[in-house]
């Protein structure tokens, strides 16, 4: 029962939310405010709280800039997590572009999409991810390229990690942080989820947004861990597909490591 209800105030609730921050974020983007990422903040923590999420974050985000944000990808929950824990921006696949709504709000939160099945385009899309970077975003990237089953961490697709020495080249910087983190959906109903029921958050890519979207709106009460590792300095010199596999060697133990402290 208790999830019916909330399956019945929250929707309307966040209908209502989006249709009166949409505008003012358009307006706040168009005039260049900061109010444009402050709103996609508040609307994250709002959402989460209606859905029926709790975040844990556990480190420090780091200070340096520009600043790239590396992450394991189990759910669309994940866009709501992080945003929520910070002012971010977001790298997300071409598809979510051509998704009715979220495509527009990704784009109002100012995403950069990225078609990873086009090698010729990953010069000009990691362009464009640089230029966000040395504007001052924080920019996430969830390096798996899919989202997983929350069982295992799968292997880091280097290439948009290139966009850490396009910043470089284009400015007078000799770094560019990059710092990984991991997302772990730790307990469900105040019980451990560990790995067996992983996939009770998790959002294979056969199951439809809708009916995923909905599933958890009934189950609720997550708790998610966000664990943030030590930043690396990726400099001109960087092998990129070494970084790659150190962030994905780090976000691998960090997310083992949260999974273990909640059994």
């Amino acid at each position: 029962m208790i999830a019916v209800l909330r399956l019945i105030f929250a929707i309307p609730l966040i209908l209502i939310l989006t249709i009166v921050l949409a505008p003012v974020q358009l307006i706040s983007s168009a005039a260049n405010l900061k109010l444009a990422k402050t709103i996609p903040y508040w609307f994250h923590r709002i959402l989460l709280y209606l859905i029926g999420v709790r975040v844990i974050i556990h480190g420090k985000f780091s200070y340096a800039h520009p600043l790239l944000l590396v992450c394991n990808h189990i759910s669309w929950l994940d866009i709501l997590v992080m945003g929520s824990v910070n002012e971010l921006c977001f790298i997300a696949k071409a598809e979510v572009g051509t998704w009715p709504v979220i495509s527009r709000l990704a784009k109002m939160q100012g995403t950069v999409f990225v078609n990873r099945q086009r090698s010729s385009q990953t010069g000009n899309q990691a362009d464009s991810i640089a230029s966000r970077l040395l504007a001052g975003d924080v920019m996430v990237l969830f390096a798996e390229g899919t989202t997983g089953d929350g069982n295992r961490i799968l292997p880091f697709n280097s290439s948009l990690l290139g966009a850490a020495q396009y910043a470089i080249r284009q400015s007078h910087i000799d770094k560019v942080a990059v710092q990984p983190v991991a997302i772990t959906y730790s307990r469900l109903h105040g019980l451990p989820l560990g790995r067996r029921f992983q996939p009770e958050a998790s959002w294979p890519g056969n199951v439809r947004l809708v009916k995923h979207a909905v599933n958890i709106l009934m189950r609720s009460a997550f708790d998610v861990d966000v664990v943030l590792g030590d930043p690396m300095d990726f400099t001109a010199s960087s092998n990129r597909k070494i970084v790659s596999r150190n962030l994905n060697s780090e976000v691998a133990a960090m997310y083992s490591k949260a999974i273990g402290n909640n059994l």
